[in-house]
């Protein structure tokens, strides 16, 4: 009797040890992730904040608890973007916040007209702050690092997508954009831009017109060309958008006269030449529109009555004269001021 009893014991203790071992094997080893799912741990957040994060969103909550402590994760914890997938389990995903390692995230760069609306969009993109960002955009040391300064800084910014670890720090996305911008000018879009007699600064601040006149792709050479004239015979260059830029009303509809008076050098009605910096964030297609554009013998262009985001070209001033007498009756028509 004595044996069957111990017999009996014994396999209970085994039965039961297996059990304890294959609950624990499912709790650290196996999935712990319903579904995939992005967390954006900020280095603002507190070790507690960014662990009931992640406690969120898995299962075997006591496992990661028992287990980050055991790695002493409190200590070497890395905030970041991590993806949590349906494979992974609680070791998984401690081990990768311990290692920090990060899912790099999307950041577009384009649509800014000047640094505070290139900070705010980093920000939103990124962990950092858009005080931040500002620091380093106007940061007069940097600037001079890069080979610019604090005003011209803005145009080494090349517009496109990158990937980026969502916890870079500002000063390190200037000094990426910087190897971004070198790796854009080639020697053959430099050959284009000698072509033009200007400078890498002046082709972003002339695209940077271009592309806040027109958003034709088709069209940016041409009105390139009309700029490329006048600058050629010395003749102002008479940019609305400029207009804008000088009064930092970007939502401006109709430019009148008493706008031209606009005390600025960014005004090219007030001024000769370029403005000191671009106006905008230019697009490639705006760049390559100055690095190529079209020989003609245009001086002016207004926009068609029609609204269709395309322009009239002239010769002379009687034609264009009569071009903008037709714009602005549509205008009026449409009650636009």
């Amino acid at each position: 009797m004595l044996k069957k009893s111990l017999i009996f014991i014994t396999t209970a203790v085994v039965v039961i040890g297996a059990i304890l071992f294959g609950v624990g094997y499912v709790q650290f080893k196996g999935s712990a992730v319903n579904e995939r799912h992005e967390l954006f741990l900020s280095a603002r957040y507190d070790y507690r904040q960014s662990v009931d994060s992640v406690l969120s969103h898995i299962r075997h909550k006591a496992a990661f608890e028992w287990y980050a402590k055991h790695i002493e994760l409190e200590r070497t914890f890395k905030p970041g973007h991590y993806v949590l997938e349906p494979s992974m389990s609680v070791i998984d995903i401690a081990r990768m916040l311990k290692l920090g390692l990060q899912t790099p995230v999307r950041v577009a760069i384009n649509n800014c007209k000047i640094p505070a609306h290139l900070a705010r969009k980093l920000a939103l993109q990124t962990d950092a702050d858009s005080t931040a960002y500002m620091k380093v955009l106007t940061s007069k040391k940097l600037a001079a690092e890069m080979g610019f300064d604090s005003v011209t800084l803005f145009s080494m910014f090349i517009p496109d997508t990158y990937e980026f670890y969502w916890t870079v720090k500002p000063e390190d996305v200037v000094h990426r954009m910087k190897k971004e911008y070198d790796r854009f000018w080639t020697g053959e879009r430099d050959a284009l831009r000698q072509r033009s007699g200007l400078s890498r600064l002046e082709v972003m601040t002339l695209a940077s017109i271009v592309y806040e006149e027109t958003r034709k792709s088709d069209e940016m050479p041409r009105v390139a060309g009309v700029y490329i004239n006048r600058l050629k015979k010395g003749i102002r260059l008479q940019a609305d958008p400029t207009v804008k830029y000088a009064m930092q009303d970007f939502g401006l509809r109709r430019i009148l006269y008493k706008h031209l008076k606009t005390p600025s050098p960014y005004n090219t009605y007030m001024n000769a030449g370029l403005p000191p910096s671009p106006i905008a964030m230019p697009s490639k297609a705006a760049i390559n529109a100055v690095l190529n554009y079209e020989k003609h013998d245009y001086i002016f262009f207004c926009a068609r009555p029609t609204f269709d985001g395309y322009h009239n070209f002239a010769r002379t001033l009687r034609e264009h004269n009569a071009n903008a007498r037709a714009y602005a009756r549509e205008l009026n028509r449409h009650k636009i001021k």
